[in-house]
């Protein structure tokens, strides 16, 4: 099996812009495009390969037939044939909305879905840009509803200004809001499901206000105030630094001056190199393939080494 690249899937978003066209290249057709889903098996956005002899299949279609191969056996005893994370670029050039995701147990219950823990790394931000991360104080239910009906919600947020390298972990339930002017890599469970509670009374492109989930959010989400989303990591170079190590997935940094070759016989897992910084090209005994800043390339699970050949190039390593 050789590394794979897919097809992006371009999502048109009303806070959306052109830099995913501008900075990486996409084949984007709008200028309110605020998404790039680099690898997905969601319902209705199955990703496609891009290239090699499998180049048409999709993801789906892979797993299916060979599961073990593709995931690995390890992920195949916990998530079946459902593949467990999606992976995305996302360009803001408005404020998202502010917004929440339900645990698994909720997300289960309600909609049949995973949770949504998702963490993001900054690519590009603009000066003075922000994320909303969680609230600025212990806030109650009864505080945070009185707070969406005096439209004072944005008095108990957290806001934290942000530059290329900064990275964070969203839990489940934890309040928070990509703000414009910045451009992120996103890695998430395999869902789409988000509770919106406030979106600045904006209007879709038909003049309707989009909808709010306000009441299913209340039971879903942390009032509490927690200091647990700025992860803080080694950028040594020519290293695989560790960064995020949650129950969904594991995301190393690698920043490289040379070739790396990572022996990955034990891992039992795909792997997948979302480059954030420069280029290179990642190559196993199955061949290989070239990737540069805002591509993405997933390793089958049975591939036991993988070189990665460049002179310059800054990865985010994703397995499970």
């Amino acid at each position: 099996m050789y590394p794979l690249k897919f097809n992006p899937i371009l999502k048109e978003r009303l806070w959306g812009g052109s830099k995913l066209g501008d900075i990486f290249g996409k084949p984007i057709t709008s200028d309110i495009t605020g998404e790039s889903w680099e690898i997905s098996t969601v319902k209705g956005d199955v990703s496609v390969v891009s290239n090699g002899a499998l180049a048409g299949k999709t993801l789906q279609d892979l797993i299916d037939n060979d599961a073990e191969t593709f995931l690995g056996k390890s992920v195949v005893e916990r998530f079946g044939k459902e593949f467990p994370i999606l992976i995305k670029f996302i360009d803001a050039k408005q404020d998202l909305s502010i917004q929440l995701h339900p645990n698994d147990a909720l997300a289960k219950e309600r909609h049949d879905s995973f949770g949504k823990t998702e963490m993001w790394y900054i690519m590009d931000a603009d000066k003075g840009a922000d994320l909303i991360v969680g609230f600025n104080k212990d806030v109650k239910k009864e505080e945070y509803q009185a707070s969406l009906e005096n439209d004072t919600l944005l008095d108990l947020l957290n806001y934290e200004k942000v530059k290329e390298g900064d990275t964070f972990f969203i839990n489940t339930g934890k309040i928070h809001a990509i703000g414009a002017g910045v451009v992120l890599a996103e890695i998430q469970q395999t869902s789409d499901v988000t509770y919106r509670v406030f979106d600045f009374n904006r209007k879709d492109k038909e003049g309707n206000l989009r909808e709010l989930h306000t009441d299913m959010a209340l039971d879903a989400m942390d009032y509490d105030k927690k200091d647990d989303f700025i992860i803080d990591y080694n950028k040594q170079a020519d290293v695989v630094n560790d960064m995020v190590d949650c129950p969904y997935f594991k995301t190393n940094y690698i920043n490289l001056t040379k070739d790396l070759e990572q022996d990955i016989t034990t891992r039992d897992s795909f792997t997948i190199y979302m480059c954030v910084s420069g280029s290179a090209t990642v190559a196993t005994e199955g061949g290989e393939v070239s990737i540069k800043k805002g591509e993405t390339t997933l390793v089958p699970a049975n591939a036991t080494n993988v070189t990665i050949k460049t002179d310059a190039v800054t990865l985010l390593e994703v397995t499970i």
